[in-house]
């Protein structure tokens, strides 16, 4: 038994050598870095420029809209999955879509460095408007690019772990470095150079492998084909389904633009109440375009396997209207007919994980400053320390550790590990909430407290338990982030998964952005310590719902006669 146990670890540690030497990995490494370079540089970054302008608060909150455009990116995911750009499609299905967005984003940072704010502030917000929605499109590509091209040696695993350590050290580059080279430069001469980072970067991307081979490049035209042959839904009963979802995204989609429309041109005492718009209309939103239609998918699929309203010979191919309605179909519609008929009644199980694993850190991020900086007291230069250089290394740390984990142990462990330490690390906090008696005395004990009582100007005890707490914070969401990303992209399909990952996503997202309302109402009435302790439950019971996930995707592979990889090993491809 010991030696198969250290033949599965030898085989493990290959794995893992194999995937980080892969020219796949390479290009995540750098798409990840691409991907979470405009996101610091425009929600971010471009505050502390604008605060230097001297541009007005409300005219920033105007700014702050642009995030919109990542929470709601899934709107317009079926466009990236089905359309093709003109003379583009050459470069691949995924990279026509993520080579002009880099090349565009590096033209918008560099125009926006040879614009003065306070004076051209229209055509400043207007790229950085630009900026976001390139941003997010690009985001899609990448994400379908990581589930497209991975394989038994880079596999989903190693290459969701590497796109997040590349994220990471992109928000390190365009936040907290963006700041120091920012005092020594100036912002044009910054966003300049950031600029011409995402140029570069879009260059080499022209390198990156393709997510397909030739033999693949007309699958959506198979896709449509395949529509009409016998045993599929008659066209009528198609039709309807996709007006109904198409109604219901085009509902979502008006509320959205009509949103920034009126936050863009409106008087600033007429405009609307950002905060608001995302209580009121956010959940809508989410039944409109994902629970409604999944439930419109779950009925065809349940036609399809009643056997019911289906062809009972090939249909002729279709032509002008039915055509177009055809291709609109397979790529509103039918994404989700194959997940729902896929997943069945597990989806349910799905989404509870996706909506309950990550919402602790979506909820919290918001009140991380206010904490240290209001509640604990603690001063910019100790915040900007603790979590932005160490907390970010501790977060890449995270990541490797959980790349490794998922390598050797699994994915389903590592995911269920991660969960658990996330959740626990919220009572961390907790103490800190209370005085921190028991993080300083830990720091105390391991000596980790003299080694922060060296750093020249800042040093001492107090910034020493603040450091430790977010570091493992940080380590438990590297370790998290890691299984989870990994998990998600393991579960969608290869054949629409820009539109699947960027739904599943979007809702994590979303969720947290609706949650902190209620958060921040329960910090004021209750105070941080009761909050922590809520936190710590919602995490745990994400963490049994992993369990009981854990055990629907063992039964599924034995039923289907698929014997389960072992750690390290790449499922196989469908």
């Amino acid at each position: 038994m010991a030696e198969v146990a250290e033949q599965k670890k030898i085989s493990a540690w290959r794995v893992l050598g194999m995937a980080l030497g892969n020219r796949k990995t390479g290009f995540m490494l750098l798409f990840g870095f691409a991907s979470g370079l405009p996101f610091a540089l425009f929600l971010g970054t471009l505050f502390a420029w604008l605060t230097e302008a001297e541009v007005d608060l409300e005219t920033m909150g105007i700014f702050s809209l642009i995030g919109l455009a990542y929470a709601f990116q899934f709107l317009w995911s079926p466009l990236i999955d089905k359309i093709d750009l003109p003379l583009l499609r050459q470069l691949g299905k995924r990279k026509q879509w993520i080579i002009p967005m880099q090349l565009l984003l590096g033209g918008i940072l560099v125009t926006m460095s040879l614009l003065e704010p306070r004076s051209q502030l229209g055509m400043f917000s207007l790229l950085a408007g630009i900026g976001a929605f390139a941003s997010a499109t690009q985001d899609i590509a990448i994400n379908a690019w990581r589930i497209d091209v991975a394989d038994e040696v880079a596999t989903i695993d190693i290459l969701s772990t590497v796109y997040q350590m590349g994220y990471r050290l992109s928000s390190l580059v365009g936040g907290a470095l963006g700041l120091i080279i920012a005092a020594r430069i100036g912002w044009p001469e910054t966003y300049m150079m950031m600029g011409g980072i995402l140029l570069f970067v879009g260059a080499v991307g022209l390198l990156a492998p393709n997510a397909e081979g030739a033999a693949e490049m007309t699958e959506g035209d198979e896709q449509v084909r395949a529509l009409r042959k016998a045993g599929e839904l008659v066209p009528s009963i198609r039709n309807r389904a996709l007006i109904a979802v198409g109604l219901l995204w085009a509902v979502a989609i008006g509320a959205v633009l009509a949103f920034m429309i009126m936050s863009m041109t409106y008087a600033p005492e007429d405009r609307p109440n950002p905060t608001e718009f995302t209580l009121t209309w956010g959940p809508w939103i989410i039944v409109a375009t994902i629970i409604l239609p999944a439930l419109i998918a779950g009925w065809l699929s349940s036609q399809q396997k009643q056997g019911k309203n289906l062809l009972s010979e090939d249909a002729p191919a279709a032509t002008g209207g039915s055509y177009a309605l055809d291709h609109l179909y397979r790529a509103l519609v039918l994404p989700l007919v194959e997940f729902v008929g896929r997943m069945g009644w597990s989806l349910v199980l799905i989404l509870a994980v996706v909506l309950t694993y990550r919402i602790c850190d979506a909820i919290w991020g918001t009140f991380a400053y206010p904490f240290y900086l209001g509640e604990l007291e603690y001063t910019n230069d100790d915040v900007a320390f603790a979590s932005k250089f160490f907390g970010v290394g501790a977060i890449i740390a995270g990541l490797a550790l959980g790349g490794l984990m998922l390598t050797t142990i699994g994915r389903m462990a590592t995911l269920l590990i991660g969960g658990l330490l996330a959740a626990l690390t919220n009572l961390l906090y907790a103490d800190m909430a209370i005085g921190g008696a028991n993080m300083q005395a830990f720091s105390d004990a391991v000596g980790f407290t003299y080694l922060i009582e060296q750093v020249p100007g800042i040093g001492d005890a107090d910034l020493a338990k603040l450091t430790i707490t977010i570091g493992f914070e940080n380590l438990a969401i590297g370790i998290a982030g890691a299984a989870y990303i990994a998990w998600l992209s393991s579960i969608v399909s290869k054949k629409f998964s820009a539109v699947q990952y960027a739904l599943l996503s979007s809702l994590t997202l979303l969720v947290g952005t609706l949650g902190r309302g209620a958060l921040g109402e329960m910090i004021e009435k209750q105070g941080y310590y009761d909050v922590f302790i809520l936190t710590t439950w919602i995490g745990l019971a994400a963490a049994v719902l992993v369990c009981i996930e854990w055990y629907r995707e063992s039964r599924s592979r034995a039923n289907s006669g698929v014997i389960a990889p072992e750690a390290g090993q790449a499922m196989p491809a469908e």
